[in-house]
């Protein structure tokens, strides 16, 4: 039986498959309170020509329009890989409640591999949960590198 975790990261995925269709880099992300999504994103990095349009930023930004608040202190952020600091920074900001996501980045990660931002004595700390759906995400992101370095 799937966790609802599980129900939530397939969402994202969904939203990091289409990423991929667009050429972006896979990366997808739901907020959902209350057992309800509010919003769902993925990377648009190269669409929109914007360095901070990444699938964390886009949710945080339609789930702030939908609930007329800034604050999502009762929301659960659900992303298939560990934020960047700029996407970290903009869930503490936001006072999301719980992060939830796929697979570490070693590269970048914000939430335990490269550096751990929600550690640093902050007034808003997300609770922070990895591993839903790990294989998928790195399947799907490799994949799609793969895919770039055979078109180069």
């Amino acid at each position: 039986m799937e966790s609802l975790h599980e129900c939530w990261m397939r969402l994202a995925l969904d939203e990091a498959r289409m990423a991929a269709e667009q050429g972006e880099i896979p990366i997808g992300a739901v907020v959902v309170r209350n057992g309800e999504m509010i919003s769902k994103a993925h990377n648009m990095c190269e669409i929109k020509k914007s360095a901070v349009a990444h699938a964390e930023i886009l949710a945080i930004e339609e789930a702030s329009r939908k609930l007329g608040s800034w604050r999502l202190s009762d929301c659960t952020l659900y992303v298939t890989l560990e934020p960047c600091p700029m996407c970290t920074g903009a869930i503490i900001n936001a006072r999301v409640q719980k992060l939830v996501f796929a697979a570490k980045d070693p590269r970048a990660g914000a939430c335990g591999s490269l550096i751990n931002i929600p550690s640093y004595p902050m007034e808003s700390h997300p609770t922070v949960e990895y591993g839903v759906m790990q294989n998928e995400s790195l399947d799907l992101l490799r994949a799609f590198f793969a895919k770039m370095r055979q078109q180069k």
